[in-house]
């Protein structure tokens, strides 16, 4: 199904048919990609002295407990409320979920001290005059690893503070990127990136998103998309996540 899209004077067609998922599942068991220290998830059935959620053991229906840390177990968006002292919801702030997408890929540049760093200069000459409302972030290498890639005390690339700033300047909105942060794993609590990005404190951007740890296949073409970003309805400053890309001719 090709749809006609109109977006400030120009018109695209979406092609629904071929819709691309760049999440990572959330999956029980130490296989599952995790980061921040966290726990593996955890799928268990509802066990209790009159029932059993598990058909294969006896029960009527399926009926699972689930332990997840979104920030940490795969792909999540999440808003301000991430970084903010007041309790900001992502379901509160996310409220438009279609939007015109650029997927740029960048091999992180490496430092005098071993870290690797996305940099402003690498954004800006892969974004040209582009001016997409979504920025997708494809790092090299793209090894298939990184969907049950362990990332904690791995201290992953992230992104400099100029580039957080072009990002902001250019006034995009949602940011996803392929690494569990846009900060560095370790910068006592500074999270520059982040702060940028989102304006806090001076001025909350609370119409902006950023989705971590998400998987753009190799054999999805750098170029512009059609972005539906989809979260589960949680109260939280996080929610695991379903990015959907639809290319745009």
């Amino acid at each position: 199904m090709i749809i006609n899209i109109y977006h400030k004077k120009e018109k695209y067609q979406a092609d629904f048919t071929n819709p691309i998922d760049i999440s990572i599942p959330l999956r029980a068991g130490a296989s599952n990609v995790n980061a921040w220290y966290a726990e593996p998830v955890k799928i268990e059935a509802v066990e209790t002295q009159h029932f059993i959620g598990d058909v294969n053991k006896g029960g009527s229906v399926n009926f699972r407990n689930i332990f997840f840390n979104p920030h940490a177990n795969g792909t999540h968006t999440e808003c301000v409320g991430h970084i903010s002292k007041e309790n900001i919801s992502i379901n509160k702030c996310l409220k438009k979920f279609h939007f015109i997408a650029l997927l740029i890929t960048i091999t992180p540049q490496e430092l005098a001290n071993g870290d690797k760093v996305i940099t402003a200069v690498q954004i800006s000459d892969a974004i040209k005059d582009s001016k997409p409302e979504a920025l997708i972030i494809r790092t090299l290498p793209n090894e298939l690893a990184k969907n049950e890639k362990q990332y904690s005390n791995t201290n992953p690339p992230y992104l400099e503070a100029a580039a957080a700033q072009l990002i902001h300047n250019k006034n995009i909105e949602h940011l996803l990127i392929d690494l569990p942060s846009v900060d560095r794993e370790s910068d006592e609590g500074k999270l520059a990136a982040h702060h940028i990005f989102w304006q806090y404190p001076e001025n909350p951007q609370l119409n902006r998103t950023i989705t971590e740890l998400i998987y753009v296949p190799d054999t999805v073409k750098d170029g512009s998309y059609l972005l539906n970003l989809q979260i589960a309805s949680f109260e939280n400053d996080a929610s695991p996540s379903k990015p959907v890309l639809y290319k745009l001719n």
